[in-house]
């Protein structure tokens, strides 16, 4: 292994270093310093500076035609003074009509509208990137790339900045103000990546300024232009101070089933950031809280494994991108929903700190939290560190370590109440492969110590998971294969581990050619891949074979696709399906086909349908499943969804049928102000989840917050109040 890993390296490592340059073609753009007394913000770049600039004006297609014309022109001007950086956009637009935009909420999905994207790599180095987006309506998304196996971007980053937009019988055009003090930087370079991309949603065209072939893109940062002339810029003092003030009540069913408990509370709190350096954070909070977040989306697990929700809190949040460990290698030794939660239940924090950044070409995130004592549990402490050391254009090498450690632990004796977790990956990575073609490897090993008792006696074999991946991201031709190896004790005690104990390789290709001369469709796609998981004796436990015939996405951005499935799974004890044992499926081999097929019309429309139709075998017997997913806009701002997924299964051991109803309500009145609400019902825990949720932004940083939840519980064919949360809360920003 060692020699083959050491040959991977030669490999990508001469190809890092003797392939031609490429900055002598890369596009540069200078900006131009103003004195802020000369703008107005209001989206419309009347005032006399714009007019000395010459704008950006050599945008190619990615898409329909990679490297064709535009069809409609697209300016951009670029200024700065001290504090701020402020970009002009001037998107004229033939069919000033025809311009899509549905939606205002922040981070709303655009694949529904016009947009402008643009990315700043702070430090030059082709490896992170700031990502932004607006729609004509000033929708605001934000978010972190990261380069590595495939997309990486982290969009509950939310920075302070603000854009402004107007809508007029040339098309629109936007003046958008980024303050210095929410992007981390090098101040001794005055160069910055850039790169800018316009969608035409009803062209379905995708427009950029650097980077335009399918395999490059807005998304690679080493393929971004240059943003020179960025002299004396300020952070301030770099201290930032967010406080929050928040009132609530609730209602809870006691465990006895009769009767509630009650409770109201005034609480408060505050985080302190403060800049070491301009591109090293320091944050402290104490007694965090997180009422304004999203609740999950509920999902009705038929598997035998652990389903992974998303992280939603902003605390966390925050140097995600840095924390990502061997992305898509399927591996998370460090999974922050493990902080402040238990079972899904809300955790106090009483405080935790965190530094953020880059000190040189090493990226650096660490944290220390504290946890309140429950009755779910003790107090406790969690300790996290990454490192990730650059190399080469594009490589890097990096460390993880967690500690969990669990004050007084009832049911965990000492050794067991420290819990450490080590991990360190590879990634060799080079743009340069055969001239202009992507190519990676990734290669990752963790460990941990006993996490119980019945662990003390494994070795540390045993308790670690390694794996290696090869990666070709291109177009139309791309492929990945993979292999990996999880103990039969590995569970790291802040990490996610979905299953353990086997041995998994997964080879996979696609071809995805773009059908330039068509009116009719846009791009075919073909795709096959084959998993096979065996136990770590080389036993077979799960074989697919995936196949994708054919996927078509049409030119008016409807698409459909059909796959096929053979799957293989041996059942090594018994599984309660339903949790309730009213159907247990023996242990046994079992071999099943599946068929998929999925529908979805384009998302530009008013009226939009989803629907994925599964006819498969299942265990013993079969199973249909279809989900569907309505979306109505009646108008700007305004987003309805309602989705259904059933499932009809039939088995030997017993029949049973699911079933789960999702509707959300976004009912947003301008950028800064929305309103949404969603509820979920499912029939197998049989209970209806209500959240509503209203926010009021007074100024980027600063929000006001109404939360109200309720959820009911079926008793006996009635449905009664389960539990009921108030809440409002008001947080504030202060930059020094």
């Amino acid at each position: 292994m060692k020699r083959f890993l050491y040959t991977v390296y030669l490999i990508i490592f001469s190809i890092n270093l003797y392939s031609q340059p490429q900055d002598k073609n890369r596009k540069s753009f200078k900006a131009v310093k103003i004195d802020s007394k000369e703008i107005i913000l209001d989206g419309k770049l009347d005032e006399p500076f714009w007019n000395t600039i010459i704008g950006i004006d050599q945008f190619l297609t990615q898409e329909p035609i990679e490297g064709g014309e535009p069809t409609e022109k697209t300016i951009i001007k670029i200024a700065y003074d001290q504090n701020y950086l402020y970009i002009g956009g001037v998107f004229y637009d033939s069919n000033p009509e025809g311009i899509k935009s549905f939606k205002m909420r922040k981070d709303s999905p655009l694949n529904t509208d016009d947009r402008f994207m643009w990315i700043l790599d702070t430090y030059l180095d082709g490896r992170n990137a700031y990502f932004f987006e607006i729609n004509p309506k000033g929708l605001m998304g934000d978010g972190l790339l990261t380069i590595g196996q495939g997309l990486s971007l982290n969009k509950n980053w939310d920075g302070i900045w603000r854009p402004w937009t107007f809508i007029g019988d040339f098309g629109w055009s936007t003046e958008i103000r980024i303050p210095f003090h929410t992007l981390n930087f090098d101040p001794k370079i005055s160069t910055w990546g850039i790169n800018f991309q316009r969608t035409i949603r009803r062209k379905n065209e995708e427009i950029l300024w650097s980077g335009h072939k399918r395999n490059q893109g807005l998304f690679r940062p080493q393929n971004a232009g240059r943003l020179t002339g960025l002299n004396n810029i300020s952070q301030g003092l770099g201290l930032e101070l967010v406080g929050y003030g928040k009132t609530e009540a609730s209602k809870l069913q006691k465990d006895s089933g009769v009767g509630y408990n009650k409770d109201a509370n005034f609480d408060g709190g505050i985080n302190i950031n403060y800049n070491i350096t301009p591109g090293l954070k320091a944050s402290v909070t104490l007694n965090t809280d997180f009422a304004e977040t999203e609740v999950d989306d509920r999902q009705i697990n038929l598997t035998r494994f652990a389903i992974r929700f998303p992280e939603k809190r902003d605390f966390f949040l925050e140097g995600a991108n840095i924390y990502q460990f061997a992305p898509r290698s399927g591996v998370y030794p460090y999974f922050s929903r493990k902080i402040g939660l238990q079972s899904g239940n809300p955790i106090p924090i009483l405080y935790g700190g965190r530094i953020i950044g880059k000190i040189g070409k090493v990226e650096i995130a660490a944290q220390q939290v504290k946890t309140r004592k429950t009755d779910l549990v003790n107090s406790e402490d969690f300790s996290v560190l990454r490192l990730k050391q650059n190399f080469l254009k594009e490589s890097s090498i990096g460390i993880l370590y967690t500690r969990r450690h669990t004050t007084n632990g009832e049911q965990l004796t000492e050794p067991l109440q420290d819990r450490n977790t080590f991990g360190i990956d590879l990634t060799l990575n080079t743009s340069s492969f055969l001239s202009n073609q992507n190519l990676q490897f990734q290669a990752f090993a963790i460990m941990h110590n006993p996490e119980s008792p019945n662990d003390l006696n494994n070795s540390m074999w045993d308790r670690s998971a390694r794996g290696l991946r090869f990666n070709f991201p291109n177009q139309p031709w791309s492929g990945s294969l993979s292999y990996r190896e999880f103990g039969n004790s590995y569970d790291p005690a802040v990490g996610f581990s979905r299953r353990n104990s086997f041995r998994r390789v997964e080879p996979r290709i696609r071809f995805s050619p773009l059908q330039e001369k068509s009116s009719l469709i846009r791009e075919f796609s073909w795709e096959i891949s084959f998993e096979n998981l065996m136990s770590l004796n080389w036993k077979k436990l799960t074989q697919n074979i995936r196949l994708t015939p054919l996927s078509i996405r049409f030119e008016s951005g409807d698409e459909i696709s059909y796959q096929i499935i053979k799957n293989y799974e041996v059942l090594e004890y018994n599984f309660n399906i339903l949790g309730d044992s009213s159907v247990i499926i023996p242990i046994g081999n079992y071999s099943n086909w599946s068929h998929q097929i999925e529908l979805e019309t384009a998302n530009h429309r008013k009226l939009v349908y989803e629907i994925e139709l599964n006819i498969e075998g299942f265990w013993s017997g079969n199973r249909t499943e279809y989900q569907n997913n309505l979306t109505l806009r009646p108008f700007p701002g305004i987003n309805l969804n309602l989705g259904y997924i059933h499932s009809k299964v039939n088995l030997n051991e017993g029949n049973f049928k699911t079933n789960l109803i999702r509707f959300l309500g976004d009912f947003d009145f301008s950028p800064f102000i929305s309103f949404s609400s969603n509820i979920q019902y499912d029939d197998i825990s049989k209970q209806i989840g209500m959240n509503n949720r209203f926010k009021y932004t007074i100024t980027p940083g600063s929000d006001i917050y109404f939360v109200y939840n309720h959820n009911w519980i079926d008793d006996a064919g009635k449905y009664k109040t389960s539990s009921i949360l108030g809440a409002s809360k008001i947080t504030y920003t202060h930059r020094f």
